[in-house]
Parts: C-alpha cells; sequence; structure tokens
C-alpha cells in the first residue's frame, strides 16, 4: 500500500505558533487565511508539498518575496503556500560570469552581495522583492536601458511541476519553458526553486542622483521627463514619482553608470524645469547600489495599496495630465500614494517582443499608479479611484506589467501578454494540463 506523501520542511499550519507572522505580506491587505504554510528548505520540500497538495485536493500557491500587490496571488483561503524564501544561496562564478540563486533570495542581497565582489545584478524599485517572482514577471528597474530586464538575464532554471517532478529548463532543455518563465508571471507552470544568471563586471563608481520639486510643477516636469527619458544615454535609468497633492513633492531618482560630470550634463533637460533641489553624487558601485534601496521592512507597512501599470507609447498628453491630476488631488495626503514613471528603451527594447514571454519592449515609458489608506473603510473608495483612473487613461497606455497586478483588469491574458499569450496557455497546457496552478489572472491552458 502507497503511503501517502508527507509535508517537509518548516511547516506551519493554522493554529500553530508563527502563523500569524507567517500571514503577513508586505502590503497588508491580506485578507485570505491558508491552512498551512510549507517553507522549503530544499527542492524536495518543494515536491512534497505539491504531491500532498494535490492527494489533500487543496488549491496550491507559490511565494518568494512577500511582496504580491493583490489579495489573492499568493495566498487563499483552505489553501497550502509553499514560500521558498529560506531558500537563499548565493554562488558566482567570477571567472564565467555566471550566479546561481535560490529563489528566496531578495532583490537587494543579491545586488548588494555581487556589488561587493564587483558585478552587477539587476533590481527595481525595493530591496525587499523576491528574486523568484520578479524574475518570472520579467523584472523591470533603473538598470534595464544597460542590461536589460532581470529575466532577459536568466540562464537557466530549476522548477517543481504539478506532479512532483524536477525540472531544468534552458535555451537547448525545456526552451518553451525557458521562454514561458522569461515575462510570464508567477504562479503559472510550477514552484521554481533555483536560477542561474549572466552577470556582467560592475563599474568601480556610478552616479545617482534625487532631484525633488514643489507639487505643484509636476505637469511641467513630467512634460521635459517624457520628451527626455526615452531617449537620453542607455547607461542613465531614471524614475520618476509624483505624490499626492496634499503633503507630496516630485522626485526623479536614478543612476548613470558614468562620471558626475557627464550625468550633470544630461540630466539637464529636465533640471533646467522648475526650481529643483539636486543631490547628484558619483559613489563607488557598492554604494550606488545601497543609495537605490534603502530599507523596505516586508512586515511594518502600515499602508494598504491598490496599483495599476501601463507602458506610454508617447508622451501624455494634456487630457491623460488632466486624468492624472485629478488622481493625485483625491488620493489620500501624506501616503505613499501616487505615479511612478520608469524610462524605456536600451537594451529592453533591443529584445524581440516574442523572444521572451515578456511582451511590452516597445514603449517609451512604464507607468504605475497606486492610491494607499490605513483604515479598512478607505478600501473601496482608494480601490475604484485607482480603477476609474485606469480607465480615463486606457486611451494612453497599452498593456499592464504582471508584477503590478490589477484585479480590476478583465480578460486579463492579453494586457498582461499581449500577441504572447496564446503561446503562453499552449505551454501551460503542455506543463500543467490540469491547472493546478491558478491564481484569479494565471495563465488558463490551451
Amino acid at each position: 500500500m502507497k503511503t501517502k506523501t508527507q509535508l517537509t520542511g518548516r511547516v506551519i499550519f493554522k493554529g500553530d505558533p508563527g502563523y500569524d507572522t507567517a500571514r503577513k505580506n508586505w502590503d497588508p491587505h491580506t485578507n485570505k487565511f491558508p491552512k498551512v504554510f510549507v517553507f522549503a528548505q530544499r527542492t524536495r520540500d518543494v515536491a512534497n508539498a505539491i504531491k500532498w497538495a494535490r492527494e489533500n485536493k487543496v488549491p496550491i500557491r507559490a511565494r518568494s518575496g512577500r511582496h504580491s500587490l493583490e489579495v489573492n496571488l499568493s495566498q487563499v483561503n483552505g489553501g497550502i503556500v509553499i514560500d521558498v524564501s529560506d531558500l537563499k544561496t548565493i554562488k558566482l562564478d567570477k571567472k564565467n560570469g555566471t550566479v546561481v540563486v535560490g529563489t528566496g533570495n531578495r532583490v537587494g542581497r543579491i545586488a548588494k552581495t555581487l556589488a561587493r565582489q564587483g558585478f552587477i545584478a539587476g533590481f527595481g524599485d525595493s530591496p525587499s522583492v523576491g528574486i523568484g517572482g520578479i524574475t518570472l514577471g520579467g523584472g523591470i528597474g533603473p538598470l534595464q536601458r544597460t542590461i536589460g530586464l532581470i529575466s532577459d538575464n536568466l540562464l537557466e532554471l530549476k522548477m517543481v511541476d504539478a506532479k512532483g517532478r524536477v525540472i531544468r529548463a534552458n535555451k537547448k532543455c525545456n526552451s518553451d519553458l525557458y521562454w514561458a518563465s522569461r515575462g510570464g508571471g508567477g504562479g503559472n507552470f510550477g514552484v521554481y526553486t533555483q536560477y542561474k544568471f549572466k552577470t556582467i563586471r560592475a563599474p568601480e563608481k556610478a552616479t545617482v542622483y534625487r532631484i525633488t520639486w514643489p507639487w505643484d510643477q509636476f505637469e511641467e516636469v513630467l512634460k521635459a521627463w517624457q520628451r527626455w527619458a526615452p531617449s537620453v544615454d542607455t547607461r542613465l535609468g531614471s524614475e520618476l514619482n509624483i505624490g499626492p497633492k496634499k503633503g507630496g513633492n516630485v522626485t526623479m531618482t536614478g543612476l548613470f553608470l558614468g562620471s558626475k560630470t557627464e550625468a550633470v550634463r544630461l540630466l539637464k533637460p529636465v533640471t533646467s524645469v522648475g526650481t529643483p533641489k539636486k543631490l547628484i553624487k558619483l559613489l563607488p558601485y557598492t554604494q550606488t547600489v545601497n543609495f537605490l534601496l534603502p530599507p523596505d521592512p516586508v512586515l511594518t507597512q502600515k499602508f494598504s495599496n491598490q496599483f495599476s501599470s501601463g507602458f506610454g507609447r508617447r508622451p501624455f498628453p494634456n487630457a491623460a495630465i488632466k486624468s492624472m491630476r485629478e488622481f493625485l488631488e483625491k488620493a489620500e495626503g501624506n501616503t505613499p500614494a501616487g505615479f511612478f514613471f520608469l524610462n524605456w528603451g536600451g537594451a529592453v527594447s533591443r529584445v524581440s517582443p516574442k523572444a521572451t514571454a515578456f511582451f511590452w519592449r516597445k514603449a517609451k515609458f512604464y507607468v504605475e499608479w497606486n492610491s494607499s489608506w490605513v483604515k479598512k473603510s478607505e478600501a473601496a473608495k482608494n480601490i475604484a479611484l485607482v480603477r476609474n483612473t485606469r480607465r480615463k487613461l486606457q486611451p494612453f497606455i497599452v498593456g499592464s506589467y504582471i508584477n503590478v497586478p490589477d484585479q480590476g483588469i478583465k480578460n486579463s491574458g492579453p494586457v498582461y501578454y499581449g500577441a504572447n499569450f496564446p503561446r503562453l496557455r499552449r505551454v501551460k497546457a503542455k506543463y500543467d494540463p490540469e491547472n493546478v496552478f491558478n491564481n484569479p489572472q494565471s495563465i488558463p491552458p490551451a
């Protein structure tokens, strides 16, 4: 008689000590109560958890960095959460310029570890995001114009499929899964436990900058930024944040992989607008990474958020800016709410939209916006504000970024994946025909 699979790893059932901590996400509006959390210590624990879930007919969610920005994607009532955050190895091969990492590493830990050894690793705007999820969704950030998306640097992966089998994928072996894992989003094909990335030498020094303007100058700053950002030197990454009217300001942050003198010159078209306060400095590369990834604690966030995102093909016209202004006037003051823009192009756009699952390569900029609140009673109003703003901005954006999901988007597949959606459904049908890995916005099998 075949014995039933046992759960292995660090296992926390509902009612066990540590359950409440295990439930917490970066965003406090997580409202699900899973039956059990399995913190995998090795790939075998993941395989056992998947087999156990199937024998017990329990829904599965995979989790890496707890940064899921929507409530039902990395946790599920009565389900099992397979958490890979204890898989934290980092093995750098300097000679070949590659690094093998466990999918539980946070992006900041990888970027800082590699920087100390003289290498570049991609990152977004927060150090506490898990490498597991950010890679699968694409992985955007201020270095992307130089090195490409985080997923563009992925050479190989290890994944456990719906039957508990360990699969490796790269350019030569299971190449369809390798294709789908670079932008196809987490929680679709299996649970990933290890990645191998190519990496490049870091410069000795790089220039970082933070420029701030008063809120009421946001329109002229944004117009200047959108004209300038897509075509500036590809060694320059730029994020533009516009906070709520009440208590917010305009901040442009980023880095330039070059000298301060050159950075000052390149930034001129934006810094010459309005009355900016400027901080521009040349730092050793290790400190550059620290500057751009200030601490972002995972479990002490007090603000809940609703996000949405898209890609701009041309600068926002006045009609779009008017909708932005309405949003920023209504967003709750003195919260992290606002608009966030990231410049596009360079290495991201040199890859064809069909070469990997990440489709939105031809944009001029990325845009996301979020509303933030503390009181539960304010949730519905804020969620509606974000989704109404999406409706108003729809004529001016294309697509949406799977790592900044919005469950208000209906028929979300083509919105997240563009023309790659049908192929992703075929890959899904091959590796997970029974749709074991699913969530409200996952890819259905063809």
